[in-house]
């Protein structure tokens, strides 16, 4: 048994930046052991697997694996699902999926970028014990949203650049993700993400952080739209825009691989 395999570049306008997906098409869904077997054996952030929705509800089911978990919400492997699709009909504008507990998402074409829409977490301000500890840092502003997202707001985007966390200690505040940002120096905003609870020390560029990080800088900010940064060692930009209870986030992929996963003799 072969499946299809694309490994695909989200919030990239070139190879070897922004964050790796895979993104496999299945016929229907394979046992939750075998999904996560796939995604410890590609050992990217994310693997995305999409099947057609009978529902009717969407164009598709759409599920995200880390190497270790299956995730709630995964924005880059949901851009790259989206260009997977759009990329394989021209004449296709845009293509919607329908997932387990985010909703349903869709992914548009931009010109020649695309527009993804998320749902919008709002984060509300909230002591995290342990969490500057973990980070290094001595001040910060606390914030969270309940879907497991820490938000640290620093001062400067050289405070956010020079963080060298302490990931042990963030694995055992719990599954969640760790969003630390500022005011950016060439964007509006910078940012850096970890998730080691869930086997990923630094995440390249995270869409769904863009989930709480747009919210919490459109009111900051006084407007609805901005461009941010992830500051990762592969780094990518993301346009971030709220629209009500969505979040509209611009970026670019590019496929850098496409073949096979052979599953012959897989138990």
């Amino acid at each position: 048994m072969t499946l299809p395999f694309a490994q695909i570049d989200a919030f990239a306008d070139r190879p070897f930046t922004g964050n790796q997906a895979a993104v496999m098409p299945l016929e229907a869904w394979l046992p939750d052991e075998t999904l996560l077997a796939i995604a410890a054996e590609n050992n990217l952030a994310e693997t995305a697997f999409i099947i057609p929705d009978a529902s009717g509800e969407a164009d598709f089911e759409l599920r995200w694996f880390t190497p270790a978990v299956e995730v709630a919400l995964c924005g880059h492997a949901t851009l790259a699902s989206g260009h997977f699709v759009l990329s394989a009909d021209p004449a296709r504008e845009r293509v919607t999926f329908r997932t387990r507990k985010a909703g349903i998402l869709e992914v548009r074409r931009d010109g020649d970028s695309y527009a993804m829409a998320l749902p919008a977490y709002p984060p509300e301000p909230a002591e995290v014990p342990g969490l500057l500890e973990a980070l290094g840092v001595g001040i910060g502003e606390t914030l969270r949203h309940p879907n497991g997202y820490d938000l640290t707001v620093l001062e400067s985007a050289e405070a956010v650049l020079a963080l060298k966390p302490d990931f042990r200690k963030l694995a055992a505040i719990g599954d969640t993700l760790n969003i630390v940002t500022a005011p950016g120096t060439d964007t509006d905003v910078v940012s850096r993400v970890f998730a080691p609870a869930a086997g990923i020390d630094e995440d390249p560029v995270t869409g769904s952080a863009h989930s709480v990080l747009t919210p919490y800088w459109a009111g900051r900010l006084g407007r609805d739209t901005f461009s941010a940064y992830q500051a990762s060692a592969r780094g990518g930009h993301i346009a971030c825009g709220l629209a009500g209870d969505r979040v509209i986030l611009g970026g670019k992929c590019v496929t850098v691989i496409v073949g096979e996963f052979a599953l012959e003799g897989a138990g």
